[in-house]
């Protein structure tokens, strides 16, 4: 089964920042790409993170509200990514990618966001599926047909073990490579397959068992 991978449309707070997005640039031999634009903020150019934050507030952000299925904490989450980016600057390496580190930083922050927090994942509202999950088909048919599958891959997701899920998410939904995800996860290619391949037919079986139980709702908000 394969999932269509729907963008999160949302826009992250980003106070805190601005004044990183604001910060003055040099005219000559910048650094374009992350990696040394995150060597610049080790070596103590921090305004360099605003940069890094504008290219990738938005991806981060969709990570973890897949993940948690909550926006507000999401965006809160986001924030803790990028102060402990700043405060752990040191730690970077010359040799190191910057996507790679910026998600198992994410990653700590997300179990450290669960263990505290009471509230289990959740899929995200319906009103938010039908807006988010909106695409140019002129068949309003096919679209509401289209949202209740998203839906329904949404609360099968919401319904699996968290490390099954990030896995997913960073996988399918995020378009990390394989050598990427296996660094982040530190584990083999192979060894990241098979958690791969296991976790797409935990996801198919919560699907299947969800499209054939009963729907309380149709797609239109009313009782079936």
């Amino acid at each position: 089964m394969s999932i269509a991978p729907a963008e999160i449309h949302g826009h992250t707070r980003s106070a805190g920042f601005d004044c990183l997005s604001a910060a003055t640039r040099t005219e000559s031999m910048e650094p374009t790409t992350d990696h040394d634009l995150m060597l610049a903020v080790r070596d103590g150019d921090t305004g360099r993170l605003g940069d890094l934050f504008e290219r990738h507030h938005r991806a981060l952000y969709g990570f973890f509200v897949r993940v948690t299925g909550q926006r507000s904490s999401s965006e809160d989450l986001v924030q803790v990514v990028f102060y402990r980016i700043l405060k752990y600057r040191h730690t970077y390496r010359d040799e190191g990618s910057f996507t790679t580190w910026m998600y198992h930083l994410a990653r700590k922050v997300l179990a450290d966001h669960f263990r505290k927090s009471s509230r289990a994942p959740v899929p995200l509202d319906e009103a938010d599926e039908a807006h988010e999950a909106r695409d140019e088909t002129p068949h309003a048919a096919h679209q509401a047909e289209r949202n209740d599958e998203l839906a329904l891959l949404r609360t099968a997701l919401a319904r699996m073990p968290g490390d099954q899920r990030e896995l997913i998410t960073l996988y399918r939904l995020q378009h990390l490579p394989l050598e990427q995800l296996a660094q982040i996860h530190a584990c083999s290619v192979g060894t990241l397959k098979v958690r791969i391949h296991r976790a797409l037919r935990a996801l198919r079986d919560h699907y299947l068992k969800l499209q054939a139980g009963p729907r309380p709702y149709s797609s239109d908000g009313a009782r079936d």
